[in-house]
């Protein structure tokens, strides 16, 4: 490939040992610190993602949920499942007592579910870590205490969410330290969270799960009207599980995703609808988006009525994935007019960070940390200072919908790592950010590379579009042309005027024996190596 150094674009890394690649600068030089030091792939995406959770608080923290694949070197990879749950007391009918109808509101205290990412970290970290927590938290303790200068993205984004963070009193106060949001280059700091770190580090998942911090968070949380205990809190030490991940083949790989609760089923199924037709690079960019449109409406229309706790749709994934269920969905797409969605046989029913990382053996991490809408539930804990995620908000409160909260249920997920694979080995790690565009997210990019033959950094740079709540929501860099296209096929196109999420890669080249990564350019981050 020729690359165009007049584009105001940037080409894919390249690195022949290592190689990190993250969504914000000083994580991506965390991991590569870590790496450098001798530390393996694990070591080195803890070191990041906990960097990530104090700089850039508003997608990523310790009060969030965790999705990993990891792929040891020669293998494909295991999926380990981060994602908190429900309180022992919530149910439907709880949730309805006090006084919530139809939906769990984002700031409600019925949308925190018991934090799933600290459990995620130390048992990634006890199964395959190989240097203490204390020095791979070092770097995150550090801009905790003394502050880090705040990026451009990562204010931009601050800025949107001013407003809503300020209506929580200590979530304003450590977020809004003069009363607005910090600009590009301001410095701040999070010096509780840093004492939270020397907890996890001296303690493990006790750290945070149980004693005076655990108590602290189900103080508050309680006073507020939540139903969360402290015994919900000690459970929740050891949720995370790992698990087997769920696959289908796609152009010569295997691409791999965590399992339900996540939506990873749903960009599996976008990817078998779109096996059925050709998208090689003969074909229209209309086309190409309507095709992608009308995919993802299938699969997120089957996503949002049955993807739930695994308890509750254990056989979905072969059921959606099989061949007539894959025949059926795909003959429903017209190319000339775009239509409402359906399910296949069954009843209808009425802001996060990735990375990735491959280590000197060849070991690949695939990890999403988020703590879901921009702030999360914008609840702050005054005493603990941990900022609750949202993630509850995503359980419906319909008695009998497979996503109905419950106890210790755990709701349907939008973050998702993924993993591509070739001949039984895991060659590249991916991920793709931006809550619910993350499935439809996936199988455009990887069409952009598998089909259209894209580099990685090419892929990501691609102008997006994502059909969603009845409307198509484009990317500027699409033509007008390409709209009216779209607009006559029935699409109600929509330009955003924020960018539709961040993505990144690394492809462990073993012709070459080089390592090629790409980060997305609409975030801060870069991909880096040795």
């Amino acid at each position: 490939m020729t690359f165009d150094f007049f584009s105001a674009r940037r080409p894919a890394t390249l690195a022949s040992e290592a190689m990190i690649a993250t969504s914000h600068p000083l994580a991506t030089a965390a991991g590569l610190e870590i790496l450098s030091a001798g530390g393996n792939a694990a070591d080195a995406a803890i070191a990041a993602v906990a960097v990530q959770s104090v700089v850039d608080p508003l997608m990523t923290g310790i009060g969030g949920d965790c999705f990993v694949l990891y792929a040891p070197s020669g293998g494909p990879g295991i999926a380990l499942n981060g994602s908190g749950r429900a309180p022992a007391a919530a149910s439907v009918e709880a949730i309805k007592a006090a006084g919530l109808t139809d939906t769990i509101p984002r700031t409600s205290p019925h949308a925190v579910t018991i934090p799933g990412a600290i459990s995620a970290w130390c048992r990634l970290h006890a199964d395959y870590g190989s240097i203490p927590l204390d020095r791979l938290f070092h770097r995150a303790i550090r801009y905790a205490e003394e502050g880090y200068p705040v990026t451009p993205r990562v204010a931009r984004d601050w800025a949107l969410s001013a407003t809503l963070v300020g209506q929580d009193q200590h979530a304003a106060k450590v977020f809004l330290p003069s009363g607005a949001a910090p600009k590009p280059g301001d410095r701040h700091a999070q010096p509780l969270i840093a004492a939270r770190f020397r907890e996890i580090a001296t303690h493990g998942a006790a750290g945070f799960y149980e004693g005076a911090t655990a108590a602290s968070m189900v103080s508050h949380l309680r006073s507020l009207g939540g139903l969360q205990t402290v015994e919900d809190f000690h459970d929740g030490r050891d949720q995370a599980y790992w698990t087997s991940p769920i696959s289908v083949a796609y152009g010569g790989y295997d691409v791999l995703e965590c399992p339900p609760n996540g939506q990873g089923l749903a960009a599996l199924l976008i990817l078998r609808i779109l096996s059925r037709f050709d998208l090689g690079e003969q074909l229209a960019l209309a086309d190409r988006i309507h095709l992608h449109a009308e995919a993802t409406k299938l699969a997120y229309h089957h996503r949002d009525a049955l993807i739930a706790d695994l308890s509750e749709c254990g056989q979905l994934a072969d059921c959606l994935l099989a061949d007539d269920t894959v025949d059926t969905l795909a003959s429903r797409i017209a190319m000339d007019r775009a239509l409402p969605p359906s399910l296949w046989n069954e009843p209808e029913h009425k802001d996060t960070i990735y990375l990735c990382v491959v280590d000197r053996d060849g070991n690949a991490v695939s990890l999403i940390n988020s703590i879901f809408s921009g702030f999360g539930s914008t609840l702050l804990d005054p005493a603990s200072g941990v900022l609750f995620h949202n993630r509850g908000s995503s359980f419906r409160l319909v008695e009998g919908h497979p996503n109905a909260i419950g106890p210790k249920k755990r709701p349907m997920h939008t973050i998702i790592p993924g993993m591509l694979c070739k001949d039984g080995h895991a060659v590249m790690p991916f991920g793709v950010m931006g809550g619910h565009y993350q499935a439809a997210g996936h199988a455009a990019f990887l069409s952009n590379v598998i089909d259209r033959g894209m580099d990685l950094q090419e892929a990501m740079d691609e102008p997006r579009s994502f059909a969603t709540g009845g409307d198509l929501q484009i990317e500027p860099g699409i033509p007008d042309r390409i709209r009216a296209d779209l607009l006559a096929r029935g699409h109600r196109p929509m330009v955003v005027s924020e960018p539709l999420g961040g993505s990144q890669a690394i492809f462990i080249d073993r012709d070459t024996g080089f390592l090629r990564a790409g980060s997305d350019t609409r975030k801060d981050g870069m991909a880096l190596g040795f």
